[in-house]
């Protein structure tokens, strides 16, 4: 019977086999295509399931991977290890481990709002007879294949889904980097080909809020704003403004200005961009500079009252042109020379492309940004730079209080309470000393100090500090009488010069009168005689 059916079938396969090479070989494609259509609108009214395809290389891009694409295949990773049985590793720019996904032609089954749909992992083989002056490589994409009767839930909800956890999986897991901007020209005043607006390292900094020497409420404070921030999207673009918020640091120096954005950058799992204005050539390039950022970063201008003179210019320049004319000729030509030398050194940014940097139309560009400036001086800068809407938060970093020391004491020699804890509380009430002065002190200089040692020390440097700052302040006060007695003195002269000078004036007039007095009579005498 067996062999009955064998026999049946043999004949049958090679008859199918020989239409489907006759079919290939001299069929035309017109016809394949026509032929094709119509099977598949046959076969659309039997098969109840539909099919999207994800490329890896979209057609516009020749080298570069599909957005799409990369985040389906982080979104699959954590399935593809518990149901596929063949995986492949690749590595990602810019991520900490491997990415282990499907090989080709598996597939996994995944699950939405109890509703199921497959992803298969595929790939169509290059063409080996045609000639070209690169290799053509395989060509790999993504099937997803749902019921019909689910479109409507997969276009336009799952695939959203899909994406976006794709997406926020890469962030997780990539590598944050430090960037620094690169000088503007390199030598002869070009760019070489492959030269870029940045420069990364890997950002390891350990700082975090834990560890960050602060008042806990202000702590908080600042965690709640940074985390309202980076769920704001859809807030942001109701209320019409740019995806993006300004910090302003300020406070004496020592006082944890680079540790708290170091800590925010670790908050928020941002990549921090360092920018020196100084190496910026002019606002055009920054402007390019902003565009080469991404998205979840923070932009940092550190200490920009010592960046750029962007402050005062104009009073300065009349002072300097004051000052010119009391000089003779040559040295004025001199002192012209230098400043022309210097201008030409100098980057030409200015407060207004400053301005346009941080809330211009081309601030909108990327989104979810941070921009941090830092001053130990905030009455120097421009009003008009650190303004609600440019600089959003004031943060104040000040000297060291008892709730910061207490941090300090944790993160340093794990201590939560000490018999010295009162005595260095009363003195950080009568004195200031900044984080890191404290810090400092509380450190360990060996193997054989302890928290008494440490907290002893802390104390004597405590008490150092009040009796300078005593002594400083009694030498400032006597300077302070000094000086009020010499402008009483000067004051006194000036008085006296002036009666001086009135008396003189008097004397003089009293003496002109009676000249003209002994004239007139004299010539009276005269007259008379004649």
């Amino acid at each position: 019977m067996m062999q009955d059916v064998w026999n049946q079938l043999g004949p049958a396969i090679a008859a199918i086999m020989f239409s489907w090479t006759m079919y290939q070989n001299y069929f035309p494609h017109e016809l394949r295509g026509l032929i094709r259509r119509y099977t598949d609108k046959i076969t659309s009214y039997f098969y109840p399931y539909m099919h999207i395809i994800f490329h890896e290389y979209e057609s516009e891009g020749w080298f570069e991977r599909s957005k799409a694409y990369v985040a389906i295949e982080r979104y699959l990773s954590k399935n593809s290890c518990t149901q596929a049985k063949r995986l492949k590793a690749n590595t990602v720019k810019d991520g900490q481990s491997l990415v282990l996904t499907m090989d080709d032609h598996e597939e996994i089954t995944d699950e939405y709002k109890d509703e199921k749909v497959w992803w298969i992992s595929s790939q169509l083989a290059a063409n080996k007879q045609t000639i070209a002056l690169w290799k053509e490589d395989d060509k790999r994409f993504f099937k997803l294949k749902f019921h019909r009767k689910n479109r409507e839930l997969i276009t336009e909800s799952y695939l959203k889904y899909v994406l976006e956890e794709g997406k926020a999986i890469s962030v997780r897991e990539r590598q944050r980097k430090l960037y620094t901007n690169n000088k503007g020209e390199t030598g002869g005043g070009y760019r070489y080909r492959g030269w870029r607006m940045w420069s990364g390292v890997v950002f390891e900094h350990p700082s975090t809020f834990d560890t960050l020497a602060m008042d806990p409420n202000k702590k908080q404070e600042i965690m709640d704003d940074l985390e309202t921030f980076s769920k704001s999207k859809d807030y942001y673009a109701k209320i019409g403004k740019a995806w993006k918020r300004g910090y302003l640091l300020y406070g004496p120096p020592g006082t944890g200005k680079s540790s708290m954005i170091a800590a925010m950058a670790n908050y928020l799992q941002y990549d921090v961009y360092d920018l020196e204005l100084t190496s910026v050539k002019d606002n055009t390039e920054l402007r390019k500079l902003l565009i080469d950022t991404t998205s979840k970063s923070i932009i940092v201008i550190e200490d920009i009252d010592c960046s750029l003179d962007l402050t005062g210019q104009r009073e300065k320049n009349k002072k300097k042109d004051e000052e010119d004319k009391e000089k003779d000729e040559k040295d004025a030509i001199k002192e012209k020379m230098k400043r022309e030398e210097g201008k030409e050194k100098r980057s030409e940014v200015t407060l207004s492309g400053l301005l346009n940097f941080i809330d211009g139309l081309w601030s909108a560009i990327g989104g979810e940004r941070l921009i941090v400036f830092t001053t130990n001086y905030v009455e120097k800068l421009d009003p008009a730079l650190i303004r609600r809407g440019r600089m959003d938060k004031h943060i104040v970093l000040s000297y060291c209080c008892y709730e910061s020391f207490k941090v300090l004491a944790n993160n340093y020699l794990d201590v939560k309470s000490h018999v010295h804890f009162p005595e260095i509380r009363r003195l950080l009430g009568e004195t200031n000393m900044t984080p890191a002065d404290i810090a400092e002190n509380l450190m360990p200089k060996s193997s054989k100090e302890n928290a008494d040692t440490c907290l002893e020390r802390l104390i004597k440097a405590l008490e150092t500090a009040k009796e300078e700052a005593k002594l400083k302040a009694e030498k400032e006060e006597e300077e302070e009488r000094a000086k009020a007695e010499l402008e009483k003195e000067e004051k006194e002269e000036k008085k006296k010069e002036l009666a001086a000078t009135e008396e003189a004036k008097n004397a003089d007039g009293v003496s002109e009168k009676e000249k003209s007095e002994s004239n007139g009579a004299k010539e009276n005498g005269d007259v008379s005689k004649g």
